[in-house]
């Protein structure tokens, strides 16, 4: 018998925590080489406990419900594919998690997917941390289709709004967000205040 879903709490708390222990201003050079005012680290959050279980509950609710996996790349998106694999089960729902290697692996099958791989032609839904011009939610979609799964979705807990949101679409990809930059931004501040 399954467990019970873990709780859905307010999109405030997960907000909050976000802002207190994910957003940093600044000056700082991001992934994409771009240098911004505002920086965004989840692992904070998403590696502890509370946090990873409000990510996940809420990553949970995106995820389209013919997806057999969720996938990310590595390393971010770590915690993320786990714990919602994870908060999947707790609700009694078959979803197993997929992580994407940044480059094949050097030994052995040369994989670049680790975790139970799926039937091909199965639906993944890509999950990400922060997206900023969606090159590494690309980068896992594309590998995600080389291996010959149907992508559709990349679901992330913060999206910058510096062209991911067109680079996926674009692509023909969906982009769900749980939350803006601005959101977080202002957020941090009430809470500096």
């Amino acid at each position: 018998m399954p467990m019970p879903p873990l709780p859905v709490e307010e999109p405030q708390a997960l907000l909050q925590r976000l802002a207190r222990d994910a957003y940093k201003r600044g000056s700082f050079t991001l992934a994409s080489g771009r240098t911004s005012e505002h920086y965004v680290n989840c692992k904070p959050v998403s590696l502890s406990g509370h946090g990873l279980a409000l990510l996940s509950a809420a990553m949970l609710s995106h995820v389209e419900p013919d997806a057999v996996a969720v996938a990310g790349l590595t390393l971010g998106a770590d915690p993320l594919v786990s714990g919602v694999a994870m908060a999947a089960a707790l609700a009694g729902r078959s979803l197993d998690a997929l992580i994407v290697r940044k480059e094949a692996k050097g030994h052995g099958t040369g994989a670049w997917l680790e975790g139970p791989l799926p039937a091909p032609g199965a639906l993944v839904t890509v999950l990400e941390d922060v997206v900023t011009t969606g090159g590494s939610s690309l980068k896992a979609v594309h590998q995600l289709q080389n291996a010959g799964y149907v992508v559709r979705r990349v679901v992330t807990i913060v999206d910058r709004d510096e062209g991911g949101a067109s680079a996926m679409q674009n692509a023909g990809l969906e982009l769900v967000s749980l939350f803006q930059l601005s959101q977080v931004a202002a957020c941090s501040e009430e809470i500096a205040a």
